[in-house]
Formats: C-alpha cells, structure tokens, sequence
C-alpha cells in the first residue's frame, strides 16, 4: 500500500513539473513571438519613415530617388517572422540609410531643410525602439534556449518539440556607422 502511494506521488509531481514547465515553455514562446512582431512593426515604421525621406530627396536627386524608391519596393518584407528575416531588413534599411546619407552631404540645402531635419530625427528614434526591441528578443530567446537545453525541463521541451530561438546578430558594421543627420 505504501508502495503504491508512493509511485502515484511521484507521478503526480512528475505530471505537476511536466505541466508547469511546458506552460513556461508556451510562455517564452509567445514572448520570443511577440518580440518578433514588435520588431517588425518597428522596422515597417522606420521603413515609413525612410519612404518619406526618399520622396523629400526626389527634388533635389531625381536618379538616387528612383533607384531607392526602387530598391525599398524590393527589400520591405511584410511577414517578419524569424531572426534571419529581421537581419535582412537591417541590411536593407542599412544600405539605404547610408545612400540617403551621401545625397544628403551632395545637397546642403536638403540637410537645411526642417523637413528633413525632423524625418531624419524620427529615423533616430525609430532605431532606438528597434534597438530596444532587439534586446528584448534576444533576452526572451536567452530564456527560452536555457529551459530548452537546461535538464530536466529539456527533456519535456523535447519530448514537446520546443526547439532553440535564433539571436538577433549584431551588425559589425554599425560600428562604424557614421550618426544619421
């Protein structure tokens, strides 16, 4: 009799830690899901943004106006769903920011103009938040990983096909980025 109680206790707290870990597996799931949405929102903003600054350039470089409003048609990515997608945006945003840079530098009274003040300000802050959403993915993908291969919880997040979240990778060359506006 002892025995069989026992055996069932075990099993009740064996199926209680299976139960707890796969809800806070669900949960940094959606985390790392919601982090991924968030930073394509903020990329979608920001390629607003750089849209709008492009259509200021027109008067002032017609031929760099239509290669980039050409090459953002091509880039912009609606559905961003994983770490790679989001890479390549920032690869994309990066290389027409830096055009946008030069045309500005060819025509001082572009750079003069409150307008484009005032866009290239937004574009700041728009790289902050996907900065901040950036950090924040990588944090919920640090968590998410350690519960995926940290044992026991492991062995359910396996047996639950949860797998690994890729990082954000950082882009080597922002390091040298000179500051926008």
């Amino acid at each position: 009799m002892i025995a069989v109680i026992i055996i069932v206790a075990i099993l009740v707290i064996v199926g209680l830690y299976i139960y707890s870990t796969q809800r806070n597996l669900v949960n940094l799931d959606e985390k790392a899901n919601n982090a991924i949405s968030q930073i394509a929102v903020q990329l979608n903003t920001r390629w607003d943004a750089v849209s709008a600054l492009v259509k200021l350039t027109e008067q002032y470089a017609k031929h760099e106006h239509d290669t980039m409003v050409e090459t953002i048609a091509q880039r912009r990515m609606n559905n961003v769903s994983t770490a790679e997608d989001i890479n390549n945006q920032q690869n994309a945003i990066g290389q027409v920011l830096g055009r946008l840079m030069a045309i500005g530098e060819q025509y001082p009274q572009l750079q003069a103009a409150d307008v484009y003040k005032d866009t290239m300000a937004s574009i700041r802050g728009y790289e902050e938040n996907v900065r901040l959403s950036r950090m924040v993915y990588n944090d919920c993908a640090t968590k998410m990983n350690r519960m995926v291969r940290q044992w026991p919880s492991s062995f359910v997040a396996n047996l639950l096909h949860f797998g690994k979240r890729e990082y954000l990778q950082s882009d080597e060359s922002k390091k040298d980025f000179p500051p926008i506006g």
